[in-house]
């Protein structure tokens, strides 16, 4: 079969604890394989942060708002996935009765809402802080300021790195990669124009551009940039300053992670090559149950012939629906 250029289908999704979650607009869906082996689908609808604003749509303000509808939607999603593998339903206690209180019945949403804020600052602290005061222990041997600055950025790459395979050693860790690898060669299969079966699935890259992981990595790359400009003496403020900067970088980042997914010019694959590296990480070959998980995930908020028809020209019936399995591997 001849090589398809990627076209841009705006599905995007994330994977969960044995599931994958997938985004469409304002429709997402939750399919989980649950321990007797059926595959549990819920969807729902979520319009995000200060919906209907024209403020939220502006380039570099629109992707601090992609950012923070990522963190919310994402832990309601896994919230929903691990609510399959709980060993009992416990008691409700006095913090839930207290919860459910204080937020009028949406105890569960409120609790999500305080684990992403604390989610965030954890990463603001390893990620963004930490890097910064084991560099200034060079600052005794360094006096250029420049080079201090790529130290600090180098420092914040390889924590990430770090973590990522760190976590990659844990049982569940690497299951969750492997869903992440079905959630990715989903959308790759319909973006390069195939039906929508296993198959071609299973035969789809795992790497995607438009992938948190290379999201993370063009914001560690965008900081170094920006906190090459911080030009204060104070420790205090050169923290507080990186602190405040965050935005900014998260919404440069946001444009330029856009950009790779609609583009596909030498000039952006260069760009995009180092967080496609790290997607060797963070996603792993998944199984042809999971792709099965994933394909119910996608099917529920999104009509891939529809969009087979209207961007590639052909319409998918009952034989394009049946596996070639002498078709060559896709890259």
């Amino acid at each position: 079969m001849a090589r398809r250029k990627s076209r841009y289908s705006g599905i995007g999704g994330q994977a969960v604890l044995e599931g994958v979650m997938m985004k469409n607009k304002e429709k997402y869906a939750v399919a989980v394989r649950k321990p007797d082996g059926e595959i549990e689908v819920e969807v729902e609808t979520y319009q995000g942060l200060a919906h209907g604003s024209k403020f939220k749509e502006l380039p570099f303000i629109r992707g601090i708002f992609n950012f923070l509808d990522s963190l919310i939607l994402g832990t309601r999603a896994l919230n929903y996935s691990a609510s399959f593998y709980e060993e009992e339903e416990g008691k409700e206690t006095k913090f839930d009765k207290a919860m459910d209180k204080m937020s009028g019945g949406n105890g569960e949403k409120l609790l999500s809402g305080i684990v992403t804020v604390i989610s965030i600052m954890l990463a603001v602290g390893i990620f963004i802080v930490l890097p910064y005061f084991i560099s200034s222990l060079f600052e005794s041997f360094i006096r250029n300021r420049s080079l201090m600055a790529i130290i600090e950025g180098v420092i914040r790459i390889a924590l990430f790195l770090l973590y990522v395979w760190g976590i990659s050693a844990m049982k569940d860790i690497r299951r969750l990669y492997q869903y992440h690898g079905a959630e990715h060669k989903c959308i790759n299969c319909i973006e390069k124009g195939r039906p929508l079966t296993v198959h071609n699935v299973m035969r789809s890259s795992r790497l995607h551009k438009r992938c948190g992981t290379s999201f993370i990595f063009f914001v560690m790359l965008v900081s170094i940039v920006l906190f090459f400009f911080i030009q204060v003496d104070n420790v205090a403020e050169k923290v507080i300053l990186r602190i405040l900067l965050m935005p900014v970088v998260a919404g440069i980042s946001y444009e330029i992670i856009r950009l790779a997914g609609r583009t596909d010019n030498v000039f952006i694959k260069i760009l995009s090559a180092p967080g496609m590296w790290i997607q060797r990480m963070t996603t792993r070959e998944p199984d042809e149950s999971m792709a099965e998980v994933a394909i119910a995930s996608v099917e529920a908020v999104f009509d891939w012939k529809k969009y087979l028809q209207d961007t590639f020209g052909y319409e998918v019936d009952g034989s394009w629906m049946k596996d070639d399995a002498s078709a060559e591997p896709e890259d």
